[in-house]
């Protein structure tokens, strides 16, 4: 196989294999709770000798694993929705789809600053209307027809289907302010999209052979104990909580995009 070929490194020594597993807990844990945490996977993969195209089909596996365990955990702990989940999650799927088809073709760097840009607008509204966020507003404001609702679930498919990371802060954000959902049942929410659309992405990179199997399969063990405890603590410490982690990760991930984190190594 030529993928084998191009890797760095044997991903079946110890020291690999305890790498993938730390980042992997990383990436469940941040995802669950608010979203851009996938850029560690890409990191770590790509370091191992990942092709770009490659890595973003691998994360797709632990993505699944993650966002099932934290899924069943807000499903038990009575704060995920399902039934509006699959109505919302229809367009994110066909979205998906289609996103993962151009991601197979085409490069990202130019949409990294459009995601940039996005995010300091999403970090505007956490800061001057934080209780958008943090207070319980569904049914207190005007119904947005399904149809627009549609639209915009669509094309954030569309995102996460063609790279992934940033995504969960997208849904967030569309679930709070469109859907009005406070943060604990969007932040649920958001998870189970994710879920929904996650294997029809995959099938895609799976057919164009962009998916390394084995580093997918270690690094999802870490994903599925990140997203445990992190749903675990999202339910137990509430809306606040994820409000300051989601700030905290949005901050880092602008800095990340805009390189002033390049600034220190």
């Amino acid at each position: 196989m030529l993928i084998d070929e191009l890797l760095k490194y044997d991903v079946y020594s110890p020291l690999i294999i305890g790498i993938l597993i730390v980042a992997g807990f990383l990436v469940g844990f941040i995802n669950t709770l608010a979203g851009s945490g996938t850029i560690i996977s890409y990191s770590v993969f790509m370091a191992l000798g990942l092709p770009a195209s490659y890595a973003n089909g691998t994360i797709r596996v632990g993505v699944i694993m993650q966002t099932l365990a934290a899924s069943l955990t807000f499903k038990k702990g009575s704060v995920l929705d399902i039934k509006k989940g699959l109505l919302l999650g229809l367009p994110t799927v066909l979205g998906s789809i289609a996103g993962a088809q151009i991601a197979v073709n085409i490069q990202k760097d130019v949409f990294n600053y459009f995601v940039g840009a996005v995010m300091l607008l999403m970090l505007a509204f956490l800061l001057f209307n934080p209780q958008k966020w943090i207070a319980n507003s569904e049914g207190k404001k005007t119904e947005i027809h399904y149809f627009w609702q549609f639209i915009i679930y669509f094309f954030i498919g569309v995102y996460g289907g063609f790279i992934h990371i940033g995504v969960g802060i997208f849904l967030l954000g569309a679930l709070v302010l469109i859907s009005g959902y406070d943060l604990l049942r969007a932040n649920a929410l958001k998870v189970f999209i994710v879920l929904l659309y996650s294997p029809f992405a995959l099938l895609v990179y799976m057919y164009n052979d962009h998916v390394y199997y084995g580093i997918a399969l270690i690094s999802s063990i870490g994903n599925v104990l990140g997203g445990l405890l992190a749903s675990r603590l999202a339910i137990s410490w509430g809306t606040k909580f994820i409000h300051y982690f989601l700030f905290v990760i949005i901050l880092l991930f602008i800095a990340k995009t805009f390189g002033i984190l390049n600034l220190f190594y």
